[in-house]
């Protein structure tokens, strides 16, 4: 049964957090949403930081169950977590903290969102790829594509020193620009639509680009219909978008701090919710 407005927070209720630049409604409406669909004494706060180390310490230090994290943290934090799993140490890059009794386990559930939504969406691997981004979700991308086996990926990057390093993990080519290149499949994992950020109306592929491209996959959440999102939607382009992706990754997320995985509907009807 739910918890009811008067028992819903005690001293034994279990924290949740995330950590963003700028942290916004959905992982919050859609953790707690799920708290209390599932019954479960838990509660989810969003929070940002100037300070990374202090505030990792406090997970610690405090018994906070579990934070997500987001940009621009997934990379710095790692020398600040005490244990590293696969999902995260295979591309250095942490989207999710467990606190199991003072020791902080890092996982990365980007990864595992990213390669089941090409498979849902049935992107042919034949498909030439650019991927816009060289942090950490532009590692779990590419890492994704990678796994599911694109054999020609492009990183598109500004910054040269981590386009190159990213490109060169994985034995890919590095771009500046995306110039006169036409790939079948466009990913944005970069910041450009998202709401609230310098490049809220822009887009990261000219819509030439977009126009020639049979699939397009853009990782901001928010909004769902990003600029990108709605020019290809508009040219009837295979879409993938970032509320997809931040549905999946934050059910694995949820699962890890609970140890119950929501079923299918649960995660649906929580997506929307936390979008509403």
């Amino acid at each position: 049964m739910s918890r009811t407005i008067r028992d819903a927070l005690t001293k034994d209720t279990r924290l949740c957090m995330s950590l963003a630049a700028r942290p916004s409604n959905i992982g919050t409406r859609f953790h707690n949403y799920l708290y209390e669909e599932l019954g479960l004494d838990f509660v989810y706060k969003a929070f940002t930081t100037t300070d990374l180390p202090a505030a990792i310490a406090g997970i610690r230090a405090l018994g906070i169950r579990g934070c997500g994290v987001s940009m621009p943290h997934k990379e710095a934090c790692i020398e600040h977590v005490d244990v590293m799993h696969d999902s995260a140490a295979a591309i250095a890059s942490v989207n999710t903290i467990v606190n199991e009794d003072g020791v902080l386990h890092a996982y990365n559930t980007d990864y595992e969102a990213v390669a089941t939504l090409l498979a849902e969406h049935r992107v042919p691997s034949s498909l030439s790829a650019a991927v816009a981004g060289s942090g950490g979700m532009a590692k779990a991308v590419v890492a994704a594509l990678r796994d599911n086996g694109f054999g020609e990926v492009t990183v598109i990057a500004r910054n040269e020193v981590t386009g190159r390093a990213l490109a060169d993990q994985y034995g890919l080519g590095w771009r500046a620009e995306l110039g006169e290149l036409r790939p079948g499949l466009l990913v944005n994992a970069t910041p450009i639509g998202m709401s609230g950020g310098p490049g809220a109306d822009g887009l990261p592929f000219d819509e030439d680009a977009v126009r020639g491209s049979e699939a397009v996959f853009d990782v901001v959440a928010l909004p769902p219909d990003t600029p990108l999102v709605r020019a290809a939607s508009a040219l009837g382009k295979t879409v993938i978008t970032g509320a997809e992706v931040i549905a999946l990754q934050a059910a694995a997320q949820f699962e890890l701090y609970t140890g119950v995985r929501p079923s299918p509907d649960q995660i649906r009807r929580a997506s929307e919710y936390s979008r509403s």
